[in-house]
Parts: structure tokens; C-alpha cells; sequence
């Protein structure tokens, strides 16, 4: 498009007190070549607002606006079908800066020219849509009680939804429980399983395939293609988004130590199996039971977390058995009782009902001539405590997600680890053939998982998510929970999926670019089919045909640019974010020679975590060295070597990267990209120190959000080894 650029300038909130406004729009017409430059007191203003609209009623088709961050007022500063580049000159400037000092005000200065410089190359993105017609409808996989609850909310909100279940009839495992533990936790309740499988055979919206799995799953949010096969018969299915509820299963008893009694007698039996019995009506008024808690879990050598439920389990089967038999003696041995909230209630319950609760961390079960013993270190007594003649015995086994191969996540866990010290790859996720989605995915047939073999994302960057984009985990396949929390869990997977098809419907990125309109476009005529962007793509967004070129999925994108970051050969680019445009960000940069003495820091920085702990500072009128030029990512994972090569040869004696912590509790909102930039920064240290450029030059820090008190110091220590290191030897070349 013929561009007719605009530039405006707000002088208020200090910004008019602390810069030379005139030097600042001189700077605008004369070396960024503006023709329309105007300031105002209070640009957000009804009045300053207006302004820009009237000129853009009058041609103009792209404005720099230049006063408070991009990460406010974005609303207001929107503009349909106009470019629009925001110049930070208030948080990152003139409130973390002196005012009128020359240093903040040729920072300002580089902070306006970076902007049109790369304003000269944006374009305004055009939302994609695919040649195939786009479905809204709902898969949901798994007709326990996770899945009927989002089936029947996604039908509520009035969308059509395709259910699957394994089994010959839906229920999950409620529907072999008897009794349930329901908020408010007052008591032990009748299971009302059969009410919600009733109500998703009425609902017209809901189409059910028991006895069904889903056989391929392809294409991506709002152009899946679900093939689902049912009594030899398969069908395809046009699908919006998923929501993952398969459920869970026990853990298996047979792998726990052998003090717990397991498989010694038929009257030490699991949690589960009490449950079966209870349903079956062959539980016979044993006289004298143990629970015995945390069996196997919160254990590294067996299952390492907390299944949640357990505690509530057995409260709930303790107070069965006290009331079909008040004289009956029940014990539970416990670690620590988990019933937080209104649980405490139903604790109480427990109490009253005359349950006996022992706190010892490690009971052993002995059994001999057919007779049962529990023996115990009662933590409160203080002494050992031996509970004879005990007629059953139940162990609380945990969940562990049908996704998972049971217990062996942690040999997976640990090769997969292993491998990744030696590998680039991004996407070497333990993953876990379970044969449940079967994604026709290069980058494996089921969701990658975070911890423990569990499909989830990350609980603080991704609710709901996975990293597969329209695909969402609900319910105990996500994490061990109970049945409350599971109805609330199916609830907002189900709102997930609807904001996945309703966005991507209108060419939007999902969370955590919600509203994106670009997407990536690939110059294929330079394609050298290395596979960095397909290995590398944390979102399973880029499939490869036979020869392996790159298949982009469009819809699966969420914006994140990391394959941008990882082609050699740059061939990858969006309208308003390209290798290119940050390129000329950096050379646009005014270094003055060694002799003035003014270094300069090139920070390229996350937008999620690092460029708001910057703003935060400055906020908080945080002064840092006024040397940096600051430049947000959309993650660390985009950054492309090149950066480092312009930067370095034109002069700039410095350059930080500020990302996301990685690793095991990564904090990156799109999973590797912090983890590849450390990486690729790793190896262009060695082509420094192979050039004699001290590699103390480049250096990447972890910020979170929440570091912003850390962050002035961390760039004016920064600044002060480059003064012992000295000038680029490059300035002025």
C-alpha cells in the first residue's frame, strides 16, 4: 500500500517537561522523513483522539504514535485499517530517565527513528482464511463426567458437539461409584451420574458415538477433520476445536512396595476396588478397617505428586462403612489430610461418625496364616501402635492420565531430558503414544505433556491450553481432581474451545496473541528443507510433505514467530514482524563514535514477561542507564542471529537478551522460545570468540514479570562491565 505516515506526539504525563518536543518533531520530519508531525497535551484524550481520526479521515494510513507503552491504551490507539507503531517515550523513558538530559533525549530520539523504520516495511496483516469451509462444531473426547459437562455447556452456548466414548455407554468411572462426595461436603451423597447421561441424550445439539474412538485427527482449530470409527464403521467429521476429557486411570497396585500387603490377600484391595464391590453390593460389613493413605504416591520412586481426590475418597468410604455398621472400627492412616475449604466439613463428618484417624508417614501391612495386621509410628502417641485382626484393608492409589503409560512417564521423562542436552530441537517433548487423539501431526500422534505424563501446558502462562492450539485438556487427564473441580475444569475448556473457533473464525490468533491478525508466509523459492522451523515449532504448527518442505497450518499459529528465529535462510516473515523490519530497527540506531564516550546496549526483550517488568519500572521511577535501546520480541524464541551479526557491525558495544525462564518450570509463553534463544546465543559466543569480540558482549538474562526491581540494576551492571571491556572495535566501520 502507498503510505501517508503520520506522526504524533503526546507532552503529557511529564513527557513535554522532560524532552525538547521541538528537537523531538524536527527528528521526525527530518530524519525519518514524516511530513505530518503533531503533538498533544493529552493524546489519549476524547480531543487528541479525534485528532488522529481526522487526518486519518483525511488519507492518513499509518501513525506513529509517540507517548505512554504499547501495553496500555491499546484501545484507544486502535484504528481499523490503519498501521499503527507505538513509541514508548513514557515508561521506558522520560519516567525511567532524568529529564532534560541529553542522554534521555537522544534515547527518545533513536526510540522515533526505530519506529519509522520499521514502519516503512509493515503492512497491515490480512486475517487468513482457508480455501476449506470452516466448522464451529465441538469434538469432545471422553464421556465420563468431565466430557458430558463440556458437551452440554459448549450445546448450551448453542454449539453443535460431536462426543466420543470408548466405551459402550457414557459415565466414565462415576458411573461405577455408588455414592459421591458433592459441595457442599456436608455428607455422602447418591451419585447422580444417570441424571447428566440423561440430560446429554436429550440435548438435540449433542451427537453421541459410544463404543467409538477417534481414529485421525487433522488439519487444525475451525478445518479438523475427526475420523471416527464406531463398530468397524468410520466417519469424518468438519471440526472447530476439542476438548480432551479421556479421563484417568489408577495407578497400578502391583508395582507398590511390598510392606503394603498388595496381592498377599484378597482383603487388601485398592480404593478403586472398594469402589466396585461397594457398587456390586459385595462389601460384607467388615468389622475392622485401615485406610491406608498416599499409597505409592508422593513418592519419587512410585508416583511423585498428590492425586487430590484420595483423602476425600476415603473420608467418603469410611463414613459408608460406619453407617451401614456404627460399631464397625475404622481407621485411616494418613500423611497429611487434604480437604481444603468447605472439605474441612466433611472431615469433621468423618470425626463425628467416629472414624479414628493415626498420622504416621510410613504403616506397614503384615499378613500371615490369612490373618491381617497394620503396624504404625503414630506420629501423636509418639510410639509404634499394631492394629490386629484387621478385615480389610484399602490403599489409596492415585490417578494417573489415560494419556500416559502409566508409571513409566519417568524413565520417558529422564531419556527425553537427556536427549535434549545434545539437541537444538525444540519439540523433542516426551510424548506419549496412548492412541487417543492420534493427531496426524509431524510432530507425534498425542498432546505433548508437562510433568508427570499429564497433556497440560503451564499453570501460570496456560490455563485451559495445551500445546497443541484448539486442543483442550480437561478434567483428571489434565491433573488429578475431583468431581467438582472436574464439572468446573469440562466448563472452561469448553469456553476455551468456543473463544478458539469464534477467533480463528475471524483469522485471530488465540491466547496469548489473542487478536492477531498476521500470520506466517513462506518464501519457498529459497527453502533449503534444513526442518528448524518444523522441529522447532513449540505449537505442532508446521507438518513437512515428502521432500521435506514446511506445510504450514495457519491455524494452529499462534504467532509466536520462533520458526522466524530459526530459519537460516529467512524466508519466513509476517506483514508487521519480519527479520527484515527489526533489522532496520537496529541499524537505525544513531551510535556515536568511541570518542564521546556513549555506549550503546541493544535489549531485545520478551513482550510477555521482560517488556512489561521494564514499564513496571519505570513506573515505579526506577532510573537505569540511559545507553539501552529497548526492542520487545513477540518471544526470545524469534530472535534470529543476524540481530546479533547487525548489531555488532554497526557499532553497538553491547546487546542483552531478556527472556523467560526455562527449563523444567519454564515461564515462556510459547514453551521453547526463551529455552532456543539461550541455546542459539550459546553458539554465536563461539563465532565471537573466534573473531576476538569478547562474547561478554552478548549476554541473556531470565526476567519474569515480576523481577522489574531487579532489572535497573541488572542493565547498569551490564553497562559497567562493557566500560571495562571497552568500545566495539567495529564503531564508526
Amino acid at each position: 500500500m502507498d503510505k501517508k505516515i503520520a506522526a504524533y506526539i503526546c507532552t503529557g504525563c511529564g513527557i513535554g517537561d522532560a524532552l525538547d518536543i521541538e528537537q523531538l518533531s524536527k527528528v521526525a520530519t527530518k530524519d525519518c522523513k514524516i511530513e505530518t508531525v503533531k503533538t498533544h497535551p493529552n493524546l489519549c484524550s476524547k480531543e487528541g483522539v479525534q485528532m488522529i481520526k481526522d487526518d486519518i479521515a483525511g488519507g492518513v494510513n499509518t501513525t506513529l504514535i509517540g507517548a505512554c507503552s504499547l501495553r496500555v491504551m491499546y484501545d484507544v490507539f486502535n484504528f481499523e485499517g490503519v498501521i499503527v507503531d507505538r513509541v514508548n517515550l513514557r515508561e521506558q523513558v522520560v519516567w525511567s530517565h532524568p529529564a532534560g538530559d541529553e542522554d534521555t533525549q537522544m534515547m527518545a530520539e533513536d526510540y522515533l527513528r526505530m519506529s519509522a523504520s520499521k514502519m516503512k516495511q509493515m503492512e497491515l496483516p490480512d486475517p487468513f482464511k482457508p480455501e476449506q469451509e470452516m466448522s464451529k462444531d465441538i469434538l469432545v473426547v471422553g464421556g465420563g463426567t468431565t466430557g458430558m459437562t463440556a458437551a452440554l455447556e459448549a450445546a448450551k452456548a448453542g454449539y453443535q458437539v460431536v462426543l466420543v466414548e470408548k466405551e459402550s455407554e457414557l459415565g466414565g468411572f462415576q458411573k461405577t461409584v455408588s455414592k459421591t462426595v458433592s459441595f457442599p461436603y456436608k455428607d455422602v451423597s447418591a451419585n447422580e451420574i444417570a441424571k447428566l447421561i440423561s440430560e446429554v441424550g436429550k440435548n438435540d445439539k449433542i451427537k453421541v458415538f459410544t463404543g467409538s474412538k477417534v481414529e485421525k485427527l487433522s488439519g487444525g482449530p475451525c478445518v479438523f477433520k475427526a475420523q471416527i470409527k464406531q463398530n468397524g464403521d468410520t466417519s469424518e467429521h468438519n471440526i472447530g476445536a476439542v476438548v480432551l476429557a479421556a479421563g484417568w486411570k489408577p495407578y497400578d497396585p502391583e508395582k507398590l512396595d511390598a510392606k503394603l500387603g498388595y496381592g498377599a490377600s484378597p482383603n487388601v484391595i485398592t480404593n478403586v476396588q472398594f469402589e466396585e464391590l461397594s457398587k456390586a453390593g459385595k462389601l460384607h460389613a467388615p468389622k475392622t478397617v485401615a485406610f491406608l493413605q498416599c499409597a505409592g504416591q508422593r513418592d519419587p520412586a512410585y508416583l511423585p505428586y498428590c492425586s487430590s481426590v484420595c483423602c476425600f475418597t476415603a473420608l467418603k468410604q469410611a463414613i459408608e462403612i460406619k453407617q451401614q455398621d456404627p460399631d464397625a472400627n475404622v481407621f485411616v492412616f494418613y500423611k497429611e489430610m487434604r480437604t481444603p475449604g468447605q472439605g474441612e466439613d466433611f472431615f469433621r463428618k468423618a470425626q463425628q461418625e467416629g472414624v479414628i484417624f493415626v498420622r504416621s508417614q510410613d504403616p506397614e501391612v503384615k499378613v500371615e496364616g490369612g490373618k491381617i495386621a497394620v503396624e504404625a509410628m503414630d506420629e501423636l502417641l509418639g510410639e509404634t501402635i499394631l492394629l490386629d485382626d484387621v478385615d480389610l484393608v484399602v490403599l489409596a492409589t492415585g490417578m494417573v492420565p489415560v494419556t500416559a503409560l502409566g508409571e513409566d512417564f519417568k524413565v520417558k521423562k529422564q531419556e527425553s531430558e537427556e536427549e535434549k542436552k545434545d539437541e537444538l530441537v525444540a519439540s523433542v517433548d516426551s510424548i506419549f503414544v496412548s492412541d487417543v487423539l492420534n493427531l496426524e501431526y509431524r510432530q507425534g500422534p498425542e498432546l505433548p505433556e508437562l510433568q508427570y505424563g499429564f497433556p497440560d501446558s503451564h499453570f501460570v502462562c496456560f490455563p485451559y491450553e495445551s500445546r497443541r492450539t484448539g486442543i483442550y485438556p480437561a478434567g483428571p487427564v489434565r491433573r488429578p481432581m475431583g468431581i467438582a473441580n472436574a464439572m468446573e475444569d469440562a466448563t472452561g475448556a469448553a469456553m476455551k474451545a468456543i473463544q478458539c473457533v469464534e477467533a480463528t473464525s475471524r483469522g485471530m490468533a488465540v491466547h496469548p496473541r489473542a487478536g492477531d491478525q498476521s500470520y506466517p508466509e513462506f518464501f519457498m523459492q529459497r527453502c533449503t528443507q534444513c526442518k528448524r522451523c518444523t522441529e522447532e515449532c513449540p505449537f505442532g504448527a508446521i507438518n513437512e510433505d515428502e521432500k521435506g518442505n514446511p506445510l504450514p497450518e495457519p491455524t494452529r499459529c499462534r504467532r509466536c514467530s520462533v520458526c522466524m528465529g530459526a530459519c537460516p535462510e529467512r524466508i519466513i516473515s509476517f506483514k508487521n514482524y519480519s527479520v527484515g523490519m527489526i533489522g532496520d530497527m537496529i541499524k537505525s540506531i544513531n551510535v556515536p563514535d568511541e570518542y564521546e564516550e556513549k555506549p550503546r546496549i541493544l535489549v531485545l526483550c520478551c513482550e510477555n514477561d521482560a517488556y512489561p517488568a521494564l514499564d513496571m519500572s519505570g513506573l515505579r521511577r526506577m532510573n537505569y542507564n540511559a545507553w539501552v535501546r529497548v526492542i520487545p520480541l513477540r518471544c526470545l524464541g524469534s530472535l534470529n542471529l543476524v540481530w546479533i551479526a547487525d548489531s555488532l557491525s554497526k557499532g553497538i558495544d553491547g546487546i542483552m537478551l531478556l527472556g523467560c525462564r526455562h527449563g523444567e518450570q519454564y515461564q515462556c509463553h510459547f514453551i521453547k522460545g526463551s529455552e532456543l534463544a539461550n541455546i542459539r546465543l550459546s553458539k554465536i559466543k563461539e563465532t565471537l570468540d573466534r573473531l576476538v569480540l569478547e562474547s561478554d558482549r552478548v549476554r541473556f538474562e531470565t526476567i519474569s514479570i515480576t523481577d522489574f526491581d531487579k532489572l535497573p540494576a541488572l542493565l547498569d551492571e551490564f553497562a559497567e562491565r562493557l566500560g571495562e571491556i571497552g568500545p566495539n572495535p567495529y564503531k564508526g566501520y
